[in-house]
């Protein structure tokens, strides 16, 4: 049977109190709809719909060519948002999801079975729903006598006797297609709120004599839909604590996960281990046998198996096998390190490739550079790459030693197994083995800070 899903990303979130659209605000680092449109996807749905109307073109930007998309010029309530996908899966058999855009904590485990059961009943509607000791808020899902679902009246049409029912409707559904644009076709907006909504389906369904159906999860926490900031930070507090508790039954240790932060999307090896205060977003990559923090945060960077980096900041780097950063290092997009490297503390390396065995270990700046192998870079040495108006390239290559104050004066090249002499300032390319020096010779006068210190003396007390 063909799954299809109706993501409804149309609202504009005023309770937010935000410039940005509400179904956009990140949740563990990516966009709710996002999330959504992710779970839909992995129940094998042949077409998402996603039902845009504030901010239309800032969600198409966002997810492309992912989703087909419908527009809701008037927001009228739910029942017309799924309406206006009639245009392009009015003529579907099938069965179709529809989740709203805002609740990202809905698993794809959840959505198989919510579609097992609707489709091994032949169901017309099945609603996914979910107990709460506090429903406010919430439309309450009115069962028969046989256990099957009746109806779903919103909060604000409750009587007194169906205020009181715990099981909520999550807003998440599934319908047979056909017998959904049909019913949708019956909806009215005489309620309290004036709306058209989606929940007036199943009833109308019902009374046709239709199967209609609900499931209901056992983790309440899919059913939150954000609306402000009070649920966006309930909704990430269970992201964070789902991912964890995923990378730590895959064999990642880590040490305090309460104050951990991993991203929806990055991925870590076995036995790897991170300390607290770890951050990692975006599509970060961890390999095995890692040890990440204390106080490290890592974005959309590639880190090797057995790789070790402590109080950092990366940015789209790469940093290879048994490498080692920090602590209080800096990596910069482009930068990549190859195995066996130590970038020490309080080194920035941007846009600039370190290769194997080479040590960069204190106090450097390693910019736009091509650094090879076993290369020693010393304190306080650093490549000047730009001139005010122009980066330039520096090359050092392999078994080269650049000595402590080197200031490298872009573009040169330090030949292989050259050596640098510390305090130089090179302004030109240093052949293969030879000894560069490039400072002012040395001159002592003997007694000399004596008569300097007598004059300073005698210039202070003169002031005063």
């Amino acid at each position: 049977m063909k799954r299809f899903a109706i993501v409804l990303a149309a609202g504009q979130g005023k309770r937010m109190k935000s410039k940005l659209y509400k179904v956009l605000h990140p949740v563990c680092g990516k966009p709710m709809v996002g999330h959504v449109l992710q779970t839909v996807q992995q129940v094998n749905c042949e077409r998402s719909v996603v039902v845009v109307g504030h901010g239309a073109e800032t969600v198409r930007a966002y997810l492309q060519d992912a989703a087909e998309y419908v527009l809701q010029e008037q927001q009228l309530g739910t029942g017309h948002a799924v309406k206006q996908a009639k245009e392009l899966l009015g003529g579907e058999e099938g069965s179709t999801i529809v989740i709203c855009g805002d609740t990202p904590l809905v698993t794809s485990e959840t959505l198989e079975n919510l579609l097992k059961l609707h489709e091994s009943n032949n169901a017309a509607a099945t609603v996914l729903t979910a107990h709460m000791d506090n429903p406010k808020g919430y439309g309450r899902v009115i069962r028969g006598e046989d256990g099957s679902a009746l109806r779903i009246v919103e909060q604000k049409d409750c009587s007194p006797e169906e205020d009181a029912v715990t099981e909520i409707n999550t807003g998440t559904y599934c319908f047979d297609n056909k017998k959904l644009f049909a019913a949708l076709d019956n909806v009215t907006n005489q309620n309290a709120q004036q709306e058209y909504y989606l929940t007036d389906c199943v009833g109308i369904l019902k009374q046709a004599g239709e199967t209609v159906l609900a499931y209901q999860t056992d983790d309440y926490a899919e059913s939150i839909g954000v609306n402000d900031r009070l649920a966006l930070s309930e909704a990430e507090g269970f992201m964070r604590e789902r991912i964890n508790r995923k990378h730590m039954l895959n064999g990642v240790t880590i040490i305090d996960p309460a104050s951990t932060y991993i991203g929806a999307d990055v991925k870590i090896g076995s036995d790897t281990v991170l300390y607290p205060g770890t951050v990692l977003k975006g599509n970060t990559v961890i390999g095995e046998d890692c040890v990440i923090g204390p106080d490290t945060d890592i974005e959309d960077s590639v880190i090797a198996d057995g790789a070790s980096v402590k109080h950092s900041v990366l940015s789209s780097a790469e940093v290879g096998t048994r490498t080692s950063v920090g602590p209080f290092a800096y990596l910069r997009p482009g930068a990549k390190l190859g195995d066996d490297v130590k970038v020490g503390d309080f080194v920035e390396v941007k846009n600039a490739t370190i290769d194997n065995g080479s040590k960069v270990s204190h106090l450097s700046y390693v910019g736009d550079a091509k650094v090879g192998k076993n290369v020693n870079i010393g304190c306080g040495a650093i490549t000047v790459n730009y001139d005010g108006y122009n980066k330039s390239i520096t090359e050092i290559e392999d078994d080269a030693f650049i000595g402590s104050n080197v200031n490298l004066i872009a573009p040169v090249k330090v030949g292989k197994g050259a050596f640098v002499v510390a305090g130089s300032t090179i302004t030109h390319s240093v052949s293969d083995n030879d000894l560069a020096i490039a400072r002012q010779r040395q001159e002592n006068k003997p007694g000399y800070a004596e008569e300097i210190r007598a004059r300073a003396i005698a210039k202070k007390n003169k002031k005063s």
